[in-house]
């Protein structure tokens, strides 16, 4: 099958049968290679968890060997906003792909993106017609509170990890999604790490393995 995003496959090993999926979505400037790199450990406890790692919809301008969920060079919220909806379109369509062939519902399906991933898998996570399994976040935040309230149609149960040093998207905005989340009445776990700037550390990654395995054995 062809998907309308080209990805990074990583199939379960001795062709053991496909019972999750975990969508890995990459910063800005990055590509499905970079953040496929959280599946190297992950994959060892989760035998029967396909890795799917997308390149964004769009090239960087930045990065020209690298690609992107939405622009960023205009500092204008208004056309920020209408370019990460263009992209949850996409990622919308991609997910639906991605249950045909394997044969997948949204319960088995976890969302987790890097930064601008990030900030993609909790509006999908939201915005979806169905609940996904979780979505696990690093180092990003709400593109768009009073946007995403508007449209907010599931609960997805969340996880937001960031560093206390992030000097790109400050660890605030963590603060200000968590506070989000249980207004509008979604599960939420935080977890701050220390002396950690803009990246994914082994800290936080087996803070999200953790979490992935209690959701996948309880669905």
């Amino acid at each position: 099958m062809t998907f309308c995003l080209d990805s990074i496959f990583i199939k379960p090993e001795n062709n053991a049968e496909i019972k999750n999926a975990i969508i890995l979505l990459h910063g800005y400037g990055g590509d499905g290679k970079d953040i496929s790199m959280l599946s190297l450990n992950w994959k060892r406890h989760l035998p029967n968890t396909i890795f799917i790692c997308p390149n964004g919809h769009e090239s960087c301008p930045i990065n020209p060997s690298g690609f992107q969920w939405f622009d960023l060079t205009k500092d204008d919220p208004e056309y920020i906003l209408e370019q990460s909806i263009k992209a949850e379109n996409k990622l919308s369509k991609f997910v639906d792909e991605i249950k045909n062939e394997f044969n997948l519902e949204n319960n088995n399906i976890c969302l987790s993106g890097f930064s601008q991933g990030c900030m993609m898998s909790i509006n999908l996570g939201l915005t979806s017609n169905e609940k996904f399994n979780c979505v696990i976040g690093f180092s990003g935040k709400i593109i768009n509170q009073e946007d995403l309230k508007s449209r907010k149609k599931v609960s997805t149960n969340t996880l937001l990890i960031h560093g206390d040093s992030d000097q790109v998207v400050s660890p605030n905005f963590m603060l200000e999604a968590k506070d989000f989340f249980i207004r509008n009445n979604v599960k939420i776990e935080t977890h701050l790490i220390k002396n950690c700037d803009h990246h994914i550390p082994v800290e936080a990654s087996s803070i999200a393995l953790n979490y992935i395995l209690k959701k996948f054995n309880n669905c």
